[in-house]
């Protein structure tokens, strides 16, 4: 497994390890988290002579490494490349070299579609064309139809829907996907790419981006600070409990043979940013600082990205049992 020290792979250890499964970790960084049950290798993944010898003999690998979060600007492209790119490139030919043909579960993400789904009044289902920064600093943040430009209605995203992504972290997303699926077809693995929508709960990290908005407003109320909230705070998200994301990762894991394909990871239930951030502050308890909208925008952001998760269900078996507020009032602040 790559990325167990991380927040969502120490969740997938865990599962692993309870589920009677034999763990080798690979990751770059130790672990904050250590699973006794499991073996760790602190490696690079693009230095494959510092990790061969913990591929020897795996019947099953869950791909979960990755350099996550929005980037700062275009001059960060190379370093998101050459870790989410050479790195997993490097991966999936010391498995060949190896023999692998099992199953390879791929921590995927949702930033592969770009926006979501829009119907218009109008026209019907339509795609939303690219954010323009003029539209949205005189705050005109939902995406109108390309056709008439009336605004359009957000629709739950299927694993059909076309990939489009909007910035280097989702394009080098879409290139693992692609990458994945040449290795299967070439050495006769089976994939699963698990397209994971936003993900909060334990472990998650309060300075970085990498669990996305809820990290960022959890690292504020946590110092005692108001969650900023962009645009107008009606920005459309699923957001999925690690613990449900794990399991999905087991499922996928455990899938008959000939089981392949990408799924959504979510919730089924679309709920906006100012929830979440209203849903943080309650656990926080009386006296925590309202969410403050400041009407700011990142034009790497998506206005509404919500999927169907029926699929997952009725091929894998799986399905998000925690509710936003449950999730986040478990959360230890």
């Amino acid at each position: 497994m790559t990325g167990g020290c991380g927040f969502i792979g120490s969740h997938v250890v865990d599962e692993l390890v309870a589920a009677g499964h034999d763990v080798r970790v690979v990751d770059v960084a130790e672990p904050k988290h250590r699973n006794q049950g499991a073996e760790y290798y602190c490696a690079d993944l693009r230095d494959r002579a510092s990790y061969e010898d913990a591929l020897e003999g795996v019947n099953a690998v869950s791909h979960q490494a990755s350099k996550v979060g929005l980037e700062q600007n275009f001059a960060d492209a190379g370093d998101y490349v050459s870790h989410n790119g050479a790195g997993t490139a490097a991966l999936l030919v010391a498995l060949c070299e190896q023999g692998f043909g099992g199953r390879l579960v791929l921590a995927s993400s949702m930033v592969v579609y770009g926006e979501g789904s829009y119907e218009c009044p109008r026209h019907g289902p339509v795609g939303a064309p690219a954010r323009r920064p003029e539209d949205l600093a005189a705050g005109r943040f939902e995406p109108p139809c390309p056709q008439c430009g009336v605004p359009l209605a957000a629709q739950p995203v299927t694993e059909d829907a076309a990939i489009d992504p909007r910035n280097i972290y989702a394009a080098t997303k879409v290139h693992q996907e692609h990458l994945c699926a040449a290795f299967a077809r070439a050495c006769g693995a089976e994939l699963i790419a698990l397209r994971y929508h936003n993900v909060y709960g334990p472990r998650m990290p309060r300075t970085s981006s990498y669990a996305g908005v809820a990290s960022i407003f959890w690292s504020a109320l946590s110092s005692g600070q108001a969650p900023q909230v962009t645009e107008d705070g009606r920005q459309s998200r699923d957001f999925v409990h690690v613990s449900d994301v794990a399991r999905a990762n087991l499922a996928a894991l455990a899938a008959p043979d000939g089981i392949e394909g990408a799924f959504n990871i979510a919730s089924g239930r679309p709920r906006s940013i100012m929830d979440l951030a209203f849903a943080l502050a309650a656990a926080c308890g009386d006296g925590a600082p309202a969410p403050e909208v400041t009407g700011g925008y990142r034009l790497g952001d998506v206005r509404h990205i919500f999927a169907s998760p029926e699929r997952a269900h009725r091929v894998l078996g799986w399905e998000a049992g925690i509710s936003l507020e449950e999730g986040v009032a478990a959360l230890a602040f």
